[in-house]
């Protein structure tokens, strides 16, 4: 299967006109205004999927075969309580905490015109039909429920996904839209819709290993120069719109370093911290006594930005030499550059610029964290879309494994 950055944005496309639909139809039922959050295509494996619904919240959804144009599966997500939220606006006889034989064909009856609203958005883009299966109501605090027999979701495989959110405004009530197409009915759309040579699929497969290997090596240098002990929490390979970037941050007060990027591929990296996370770093890297934090310069007095900084330039060496030695390159990058400011502004530069050239990116984002301590860490990668188009035609897959990470070049000079 080959991949297609002009036959993925339209895959985008159709993923957020489905997702208008659907809010529109919510409206209509419940007379409560919705908005359409952040829809993305997830290249994501399978044990990644299932730790998205392991925070042990009890949840119920919506599942349904597709056949036709996309075979696969399509599943509304709802927390429990957002679903009895809603069922209450059509059941006013609603026992509204459990889900008894009323309220479970009320909530199904919504998955279902949910469901069929992302579909018939497909299936407009595409002009054609999409085959919808009669509804299925699941519900559970892991992800097997959800997910039944996806193709391409076993724990190592690099699954195709689509997820979609839908809140409404002023409320807390939202669900989650996910799509699972067969890698068949996806290549058929693919080799349709594509307009270059494409990216073989493996070879994406193997630069999103190769991401992995950089973010573990971004955890062990944090846990090297701070001391705090630290671990990769998520890392996904998403392909979304730049306008849906800034959307993707907290809209909260972000401590950060940003870098650009320069070789085969260029593009943007940036390190994204709380303040609270930021403080924990400026209190392991800065001498004890020492000022890091300073109300007249922004927050953080030139020590507090150094130690930033010089965490952030570490790391952003450690990804990128890593990329290089695989990709057999060079990848150099620029000078640090301080961030502090809110969420999306944080994010803004960088979006502006790649817009310049391109309407659509691969992001990989990363959570570090840290057990016990205040330390959170949001890395974003976002490669130039032509540059990394190149990279991975180039890219030879066996090198992934047989290239040694810098802790393991650590680990020979040592002994």
């Amino acid at each position: 299967m080959k991949l297609d950055v002009n036959a993925l944005g339209t895959f985008y496309r159709m993923a957020r006109e489905g997702a208008g639909l659907a809010a529109g139809r919510l409206t209509h039922m419940t007379d409560v205004e919705t908005r359409v959050g952040v829809t993305k295509l997830n290249f994501m494996r399978g044990r990644e999927i299932r730790r998205d619904f392991a925070d042990s919240s009890e949840k119920v959804g919506v599942r349904v075969e597709l056949t036709g144009a996309i075979e696969g599966q399509s599943v509304i997500v709802f927390e429990r309580e957002n679903a009895l939220r809603i069922v209450e606006t059509l059941v006013t006889e609603s026992e509204a905490d459990e889900f008894d034989e009323m309220n479970r064909s009320a909530a199904t009856e919504v998955g279902q015109i949910m469901n069929n609203g992302f579909i018939d958005g497909w299936a407009d883009v595409l002009e054609t039909v999409i085959d919808v299966s009669t509804p299925e109501f699941v519900q559970g605090q892991s992800a097997d429920p959800f997910l039944g027999d996806i193709e391409g979701a076993g724990d190592e495989e690099l699954a195709l996904l689509f997820q979609s959110n839908i809140e409404a405004v002023g409320t807390e009530v939202g669900f989650h839209h996910y799509l699972f197409p067969t890698r068949e009915s996806m290549a058929d759309l693919l080799d349709q819709l594509r307009t270059s040579d494409g990216i073989e699929y493996d070879k994406l497969d193997g630069f999103d290993r190769m991401a992995e290997r950089g973010a573990e090596e971004i955890a062990n240098t944090a846990t090297t120069l701070t001391g705090i002990e630290t671990s990769v929490d998520i890392r996904r390979l998403n392909f979304l719109s730049l306008e849906a970037i800034p959307e993707q941050v907290a809209d909260e007060r972000l401590v950060g370093v940003a870098f650009e990027f320069d070789g085969v591929p260029s593009g943007y990296l940036l390190f994204l911290f709380d303040e609270a996370s930021a403080d924990e770093i400026i209190d392991a890297m800065v001498p004890t006594g020492a000022p890091g934090t300073d109300d007249e310069t922004d927050g953080y007095d030139e020590m507090g930005r150094s130690a930033i900084t010089e965490l952030g330039n570490i790391m952003a060496s450690g990804f990128l030499d890593g990329w290089a030695n695989v990709l057999d390159t060079t990848i150099d990058h620029s000078t640090p550059e301080f961030i502090h400011d809110i969420g999306a502004a944080a994010v803004d530069p960088v979006v502006i610029h790649l817009g310049e050239n391109q309407e659509f990116a691969f992001v990989f984002d990363t959570v570090i964290t840290a057990d016990g301590r205040e330390f959170d860490c949001e890395v974003y990668a976002i490669p130039d879309e032509s540059d990394l188009e190149r990279a991975l035609n180039d890219l030879d897959v066996d090198r992934i494994e047989e290239t040694p990470t810098t802790a393991d070049f650590q680990q020979v000079n040592e002994s």
